[in-house]
């Protein structure tokens, strides 16, 4: 035994030194491909390669690693379904359901063919392959999505959407490759009627355990103050909503997904959120490096033009059918074309289906492994096609309309929208010598600012990469100034992760907004029209004759009043709360006396 296989052995035998390679390869590997620009992603899945036994052979037992660390997309759909609140779930049955269904049925079909073309397999086989193949990686394109903090745009809501309808897509594909079955020991199965009943009795079953079971249960656990209880309930709450599912043959990741929105309107989510999160990051990064591992090498050494092949037929059949359902929907051609591209390569669930494929007797252990060889491929050239894409997908400024972007030039203060009210916020500050950056989207006030000497940068400052690029993680303020009912909870939040230095402080639309508002991370909100409305009063009061302390009391009683009902209304989550503190016409004989 050479000194080599004798350190492989050693390390085999070790299951914590085992460990210690597999996460020091992937760091290494992250890091490397991090400052190529081509994210962590790829950085895990050539670190698996590597490390795996098709390369080095240092790691064992890919098989038993990636079971582990499928529980990392589990927790992944658990945090995104923290941030879908039910009723803007149902804001987005339109795209789920017409976007998604569209895709999977499109892509499934095209790709069959495809498959059934160039490799010359049986219609059923051509089917256990083509539809799995329809199916995206939901474990790598939330990720990018998240740290691009293009999440909760409307490009991010229908790329969710989509991933969203694949998930729910996985019951019934499993059917379709259950009844296409020639092993005899599958005859017994439920049909698929009977796993139809199933994920709605699930769901609806989650939904209630959601409601009078884990919110009174993390209520109990808030008043007993203790956080670790927070942690332990929160994998609890995820690894029961996934075993249910997987009890019932169903998708783990759904369960998990709509416990997230039980919980997503509670005061919990954002604790939640931040207990999760460190063990999806460890748990992704790991299914990652098991699918590397996982890679036939060998597989694509035999056929590497097959291979190769048919990821880029897969890449480009995807991503042409989803750019084409994206313009039907009327969104702008370059966005169409970025939602293709993301979502063009395989899935995690890919390796899922043909696991069960190649058990139902449908195709060889050979065609599995060399099917999942494309996905592995399709899913590394991801970031490759993003970046190589980048100028092609953003969207142009025509000369006559070119203006700078943000950048940092160490400003304190940073103003998102400089319009009538983020103007007298700007020139509040810069009166104080503080320096600001002004950051807008109209065209037209940049240019008239510009007149008045002020230097406005073009971009939408809800995105988190345009605020990084402004300065935000210097800066000590940052000032939503945006007309309308633009800022969410989930924006702020997303905020104050990203630059933990800066106050933030939001112009809020109505007193609907700030009661959607209460509990985010900020420093202030300010109702934007309360204070001219209080001093238009006071003038009106001053003009009937009514003298200063009488107007100063007035003005007391109401804000008071005010602070009293904001309350109610954001501890009931009602606009109507409360309304026995207004100050009526019927009540003015008793203030007076």
């Amino acid at each position: 035994m050479s000194v080599y296989q004798a350190l492989v052995h050693h390390i085999h035998e070790s299951p914590v030194l085992e460990g210690a390679v597999l996460l020091g390869f992937g760091l290494v590997f992250v890091l490397f491909f991090r400052r190529l620009g081509l994210g962590a992603t790829l950085g895990y899945l050539v670190a698996g390669a590597v490390v795996g036994p098709q390369l080095l052979g240092l790691v064992s037992g890919a098989e038993s690693k990636i079971v582990a660390a499928e529980l990392g997309i589990t927790l992944l759909l658990f945090i995104v379904g923290l941030e879908l609140n039910p009723s803007r779930l149902w804001r987005m049955k339109t795209e789920i359901f017409g976007l998604g269904l569209a895709q999977v049925m499109l892509c499934g079909l095209a790709i069959t063919g495809i498959v059934a073309l160039a490799a010359g397999f049986s219609w059923q086989a051509a089917v256990a392959l083509g539809l799995p193949l329809a199916l995206s990686s939901t474990a790598q394109v939330l990720p990018m999505l998240q740290s691009s903090g293009r999440m909760r745009t409307p490009f991010g809501e229908r790329a969710f959407s989509i991933l969203l309808f694949q998930d729910l897509s996985i019951v019934p594909l499993i059917t379709v490759i259950a009844a296409m079955s020639r092993n005899p020991a599958d005859a017994g199965g439920p049909p698929g009627w009977q796993l139809g009943l199933y994920t709605v009795a699930a769901i609806v079953g989650l939904i209630l355990a959601g409601r009078f079971l884990l919110r009174p249960l993390f209520r109990l656990i808030g008043n007993l103050g203790e956080r670790e209880m927070f942690v332990f309930a929160a994998l609890f709450t995820v690894a029961a909503s996934a075993a249910v599912m997987e009890l019932l043959g169903l998708s783990t990741a759904l369960g998990a997904f709509i416990a997230g929105v039980m919980l997503a309107d509670t005061p919990y989510r954002h604790e939640l959120e931040a207990d999760v999160e460190p063990f999806r990051s460890i748990l992704l990064g790991l299914f990652f490096l098991s699918v590397g591992m996982l890679l036939d090498l060998s597989a694509i050494a035999e056929r590497p033009f097959f291979v190769v092949g048919m990821a880029l037929a897969l890449i480009a059949t995807k991503a042409a059918i989803i750019t084409a359902i994206g313009a039907a929907m009327r969104m702008p051609w370059r966005q169409a074309l970025a939602l293709g591209l993301l979502l063009s390569q395989g899935g995690e669930f890919g390796f899922v289906l043909f696991a069960q494929a190649q058990q139902g007797l449908l195709i060889a252990p050979e065609a599995a492994s060399l099917f999942g060889a494309i996905i592995t491929v399709s899913m590394a050239t991801t970031p490759f096609l993003m970046s190589a894409t980048r100028r092609i997908r953003q969207q142009p400024i025509a000369d006559s309309q070119e203006r700078d972007g943000p950048t940092s030039d160490g400003a304190n203060a940073l103003i998102v929208g400089y319009g009538r009210f983020g103007q007298t916020v700007g020139q509040m500050l810069i009166a104080q010598n503080i320096p600001v950056t002004l950051i807008d989207t109209d065209i037209e006030m940049i240019d008239v600012a510009g007149e008045f000497g002020a230097k406005v940068y073009y971009g939408d400052g809800t995105r988190l990469d345009m605020l990084r690029q402004a300065g935000a993680a210097e800066a000590e303020l940052i000032l939503f100034c945006i007309d309308g009912d633009q800022i969410t909870p989930e924006l702020l939040t997303s905020v104050a992760e990203a630059f933990p230095k800066a106050s933030v402080f939001v112009r809020a639309y109505d007193r609907r907004a700030v009661i959607k508002l209460a509990g985010a991370p900020m420093e202030y909100a300010v109702r934007e029209v309360l204070e001219s409305a209080v001093a238009m009063a006071r003038r009106a009061l001053l003009s009937v004759g009514v003298d200063g302390p009488d107007i100063d009391r007035a003005e007391d009683l109401y804000r008071k009043n005010d602070r009293e009902r904001l309350r109610a209304q954001i501890d009931a989550g009602d606009i109507r709360a409360a309304r026995e503190v207004m100050l009526r016409q019927d009540q003015r004989e008793e203030r007076v006396t």
